[in-house]
């Protein structure tokens, strides 16, 4: 087992879900209830990571990345350093690849509280803020649950994206995925094995979190 990488593989996946689940609320709150002129537009690009393929948007984001480009060159006067072969530079390209799997699910989820609830909570008093707290959130938290899990595990497995952006710097940008690829390479395959393994246990264990409450929210609505 590569310790190294699973430890960057965590540290990753960890990260893209502590700050891309807030995002995903406020923008799946926003999908499932505003109604504005392009909003198709807005749903596709959140959709888009869905069907481009891995290296495609990993050389999008490598090219964006550069200090040659206006955001590469923003985050350079910001902070000093570079975004290509960071931890950082892998942890926004996951939470840009990862945001079908984060918004989506909390969106249906949001689109699921009738209207009329909310206006029955304005009604009794309740500001929108204590509406989301104490109304919505509650509701909604099979599918935010959902979303953490499939993040989580969607962030373990990429593979494309990171080694576009990061490379495999070891203790830096090398993850689970990338150190199986470098020991299929060096013809090791009992330490692909098990690495792959763990990678499915995760993954398995993910599934089956997501159908368990999708199986919760079918019987509780009979």
């Amino acid at each position: 087992m590569d310790w190294s990488a699973l430890s960057v593989s965590l540290r990753l996946a960890g990260f893209t879900c502590l700050i891309l689940i807030p995002i995903a609320i406020w923008l799946g709150r926003s999908l499932a209830h505003a109604r504005f002129r392009g909003k198709g537009l807005c749903e596709a690009l959140v959709a888009l990571p869905l069907v481009l393929p891995p290296t495609v948007l990993g050389f999008y984001l490598l090219l964006s990345f550069s200090r040659d480009a206006p955001f590469g060159a923003f985050w350079a006067e910001m902070t000093g350093s570079g975004l290509n072969f960071t931890f950082n530079g892998i942890l926004i390209a996951s939470l840009i690849a990862n945001l079908p799997f984060a918004v989506q699910p909390i969106q249906r989820a949001f689109e699921h509280v009738p209207h009329n609830l909310r206006e029955a909570a304005w009604c009794s008093g309740l500001s929108p803020w204590q509406t989301l707290l104490r109304i919505e959130l509650p509701l909604v938290w099979p599918g935010i649950m959902s979303a953490a899990a499939l993040t989580f595990a969607h962030t373990l497995g990429e593979f494309g994206v990171i080694l576009m952006v990061g490379g495999a710097i070891d203790g830096e940008t090398r993850t689970l995925a990338i150190a199986i690829y470098d020991r299929v390479q060096a013809f090791d395959e009992q330490g692909a094995a098990q690495m792959s393994a763990l990678l499915l246990l995760v993954s398995f264990i993910t599934l089956g979190l997501v159908y368990g409450l999708a199986g919760r929210r079918r019987w509780a609505r009979g």
